[in-house]
């Protein structure tokens, strides 16, 4: 596309999607509201309207949903693309995310028939009663679950993108030295240093970063006094781009909840209130199969982390929540995954009695990326909305098959071309002992380090990952975290000793790592 011809596409998408929020009716009623103003003019009344809306903050508001569209949707197409190049251009990533959906409901369906158990039905009238009575301690419910299997694990999913193949490439290519050695062997283009170290600029040697410049070492005045302060001018501004330009230094811990849901554009207004309150009455009423693998993942996961466990109430109000809300169906239009669809019992086949089950995602563990959260909101509604903004602008990617910058395949090829290229001898080290570097680091990337990371350290990498709007960190972060375990990694001998050094990530500084190794290497 031309840039006018793209960027009149954009506007026009851009457009259309606000006509229907209710910021929209918002700013219908204050104009409507102001024309009793005696300083609006019925000979200038347009102006005077914008005037009035940008003096009363409406524009700023205006402003902010305009950025947050922009982030979160892929620039458009050219008109004549199928539907189907706007979630994925590549027909063999299609195809390969198609098969991995399949082959989860396949797995999903065997559960529902070994154990007689319908994928949906409404609860018994006492047990909604139950249910809301202890809505808010249902970490104290002891269900057996021990009949219940995980639809999958990061293994399962790092084989399925171990075997992904561009038919193109595949016969009579001599292999290149990246494809030779690692496990990623598809031909996606990925950033090498010196194009991270310009996308990545703030992070630089010379310039201040919380998680490095806070330390007790550091007198507060050099850095993080004024850095709160332009925090806090920042949030008085309610200026979106400006707060995520602003995290890319990190967030100041009594700022971080704030700034987060302003970038994300958070507003928590009555009538989101409201929507959350739907969704828990529908989780009220209907018993899903995926909650019994939900209450599963938290026992096996939070409940027994020594940092999260304490949030195991509110883990289980967002993700039941979670698994009803339609609205995040839209997220389908950019991903390359496509919504589960089933059908009412005796009308199979009858596409007017199709349903999504669930209603909005694939079937894994989304505890790890709710957990973190809790820790800066306390409002279950406030907290389910950031969650949900956050899955539909970077986790979804962690858990589909792609060709997206941020998509876990690209970010795979990025950590095995990072370690390949600067550290060559570990690389070939640890795959000749049979330690393939992506077989420890996987889990790693695919959780965005929840669950490894210190609490703080984890919060400091996810200011960038806001700031940035990329995911591209993790696989920089993973790579810096081999080089710096580097002299011990050479000294092992098996898959097993290997993933012993790397065993606790707990003590590691992040930001620290990220610099040394984008700004110390040697390219």
């Amino acid at each position: 596309l031309d840039p006018d011809r793209g960027l009149s596409l954009t506007i026009a998408r851009v457009v259309q999607r606000l006509q229907g929020s209710s910021l929209h009716s918002q700013l219908e009623r204050q104009a409507r509201g102001s024309l009793h103003k005696p300083e609006i003019k019925l000979e200038s009344l347009k102006e005077d309207i914008k005037e009035f809306l940008k003096r009363s903050g409406w524009e700023k508001k205006l402003q902010n949903a305009v950025y947050s569209e922009l982030n979160v949707f892929p620039s458009p197409c050219h008109p004549a693309a199928p539907p189907e190049h706007i979630k994925e251009p590549l027909a063999y990533m299609r195809k390969a995310q198609g098969s991995w959906e399949k082959r989860i409901l396949k797995s999903l369906n065997s559960m529902c028939t070994e154990l007689s158990i319908p994928l949906a039905q409404k609860r018994p009238a006492n047990e909604q009663k139950e249910l809301l009575n202890k809505w808010n301690e249902m970490g104290t419910d002891e269900p057996d679950l021990s009949l219940f299997r995980p639809v999958y694990a990061p293994k399962d999913f790092l084989e399925v993108l171990m075997n992904l193949r561009n038919p193109n490439c595949e016969n009579g290519e001599q292999p290149s030295f990246r494809n030779h050695l690692g496990l990623i062997q598809v031909p996606l283009k990925v950033k090498d240093i010196s194009e991270l170290k310009e996308d990545f600029c703030e992070l630089g040697l010379n310039i201040g970063q919380l998680g490095i410049d806070d330390s007790a070492q550091v007198p507060p005045e050099f850095f993080e006094n004024e850095h709160v302060r332009v925090g806090q001018k920042v949030l008085a501004e309610q200026d979106s781009a400006a707060a995520q330009q602003y995290v890319r230094q990190g967030c100041p811990t009594a700022l971080r909840a704030d700034l987060w849901a302003l970038i994300l554009n958070i507003s928590n207004q009555p009538e989101d209130i409201l929507y959350y309150e739907q969704l828990k009455s529908n989780v009220i009423q209907h018993n899903l199969l995926v909650d019994s693998l939900i209450y599963k993942d938290v026992k096996l996961t939070a409940s027994n982390d020594d940092y999260y466990f304490v949030f195991e109430d509110y883990l289980y109000q967002v993700l039941l929540c979670f698994s009803r809300d339609t609205s995040v169906l839209e997220h389908f239009t950019y991903s390359s995954a496509t919504p589960p669809k089933s059908y009412i019992q005796g009308k199979l086949g009858m596409e007017e009695y199709a349903v999504f089950y669930p209603p909005n995602v694939n079937y894994n563990s989304f505890i790890l990326s709710v957990a973190p959260l809790c820790f800066l909101y306390h409002e279950p509604s406030k907290l389910y909305q950031i969650f949900r903004e956050m899955y539909v602008r970077f986790f979804f990617r962690l858990h589909s098959i792609s060709s997206h910058p941020s998509g876990i395949v690209s970010l795979c090829l990025l950590f095995e071309t990072l370690l390949q290229t600067h550290l060559p001898q570990l690389f070939y080290h640890l795959r000749e002992i049979g330690a393939q570097p992506l077989r420890i680091s996987f889990k790693w990337m695919v959780r965005a380090f929840s669950g490894y990371l210190a609490t703080d350290q984890l919060l400091l990498l996810w200011d960038r990952i806001l700031g940035y709007n990329s995911l591209e960190i993790l696989a920089v972060l993973a790579a810096a975290v081999f080089a710096f375990r580097a002299v011990n990694l050479m000294e092992v001998t098996s898959l097993a000793a290997a993933e012993a050094v790397l065993a606790d990530l707990s003590t590691l500084k992040v930001m620290p790592l990220l610099q040394i190794f984008l700004f110390a290497t040697v390219t």
